[in-house]
């Protein structure tokens, strides 16, 4: 993958986005400070940051603000994770109360450091935003918890309304990529809990701009289809830095409005594919568009599913893939 800095680059016309602090810009800070909380928004430089707490929204990054891991992709900070505190779910449900969110998106650092990898303090903060904001939708975007099969059925039986968990990109730039994932486990992840909750919305996202291929895209769509995958998003990925993977393409719009056609002749339940569509970018919109069909699109290749645990709990994480 090409070394040159994305910095030298000029961005084509398609990705300047004006930036607001009107709306409620300063009460999201505000309220989010005085909470003591972190946001992916932030964390991981988010081109859509500014358009989000305008609007008074945000996605919650919980288990501290340092990640054990150190994808090439991500500004968000790595090193020695910080010790959790006990507090936190209920600091993110007074947060969601007070903004008054009707959909509640909550993601996390990845925590190898910890025997559960966070998952507690997601069933936690779950049950937590349920009790303060009946009326909201619960939408969690989670690491792979290193394939732990009990890991990841802890944060599905506490029923969010949508699991998230995002591949990224093609098989074949993991390595480069995402060092310390693994594609199958990422796949094998989102079959297992449609296998074991179907009821739940199902979603996952990727980067373009990598140096994947439309055939590699297409290949991921189909396997995320297999697992019984709902939802999907595209999105064009920008260097947070120099010092990050530089774009290998800028894909223009018309490429990314083909993608969602492509994913919704799939049977994916819901698409959003263009140049600023993020993970939690307008989730409550996606979630509310497809609300009506995953009976039809949540359902997993038998091969799939068969496979699905066995392939999470026979490969854990190993020191030389942190």
């Amino acid at each position: 993958m090409s070394a040159r800095k994305e910095t030298h680059r000029r961005l084509p016309p398609w990705l300047t986005k004006r930036i607001s602090w009107g709306g409620k810009f300063a009460f999201t800070e505000g309220t989010l400070a005085d909470l003591r909380l972190a946001t992916v928004c932030s964390s991981a430089h988010c081109p859509n940051r500014h358009e989000c707490y305008n609007e008074g929204t945000a996605t919650f990054l919980i288990l501290g603000r340092r990640c054990t891991r150190s994808c090439r992709f991500c500004a968000v900070e790595k090193g020695e994770p910080q010790a959790l505190e006990a507090d936190e779910p209920e600091r993110v449900a007074e947060a969601a109360r007070r903004m008054k969110l009707a959909h509640v998106v909550i993601t996390s650092v990845t925590r190898d450091d910890l025997a559960d990898g966070g998952s507690a303090q997601f069933e936690r903060t779950i049950g937590a935003v349920r009790r303060a904001t009946a009326e909201a939708t619960v939408e969690v975007l989670t690491p792979d918890f290193a394939g732990r099969a009990q890991d990841i059925l802890r944060v599905a039986e506490a029923r969010p309304d949508v699991y998230n968990h995002n591949i990224e990109t093609v098989p074949s730039l993991y390595p480069t990529v995402r060092p310390g994932a693994d594609f199958e486990r990422s796949v094998g992840l989102l079959a297992l809990v449609k296998r074991d909750r179907p009821e739940l919305l199902t979603k996952s996202g990727l980067m373009l701009g990598l140096g994947e291929s439309a055939a590699q895209v297409k290949e991921v769509l189909e396997r995320l289809r297999e697992a019984g995958c709902d939802l999907l998003t595209l999105g064009q990925y920008l260097a947070p830095s120099s010092a990050h993977l530089a774009v290998e393409r800028f894909v223009p719009p018309e490429e990314f409005e083909e993608y969602g056609r492509l994913a919704r002749s799939m049977g994916f339940a819901g698409a959003a594919s263009g140049p600023f569509v993020r993970s939690s970018y307008h989730a409550f919109e996606l979630f509310r568009a497809s609300k009506g069909a995953q009976g039809q699109s949540g359902t997993v290749n038998r091969q799939v599913a068969k496979n699905a645990k066995a392939l999470l709990t026979t490969k854990p994480l190993t020191r030389r893939e942190e």
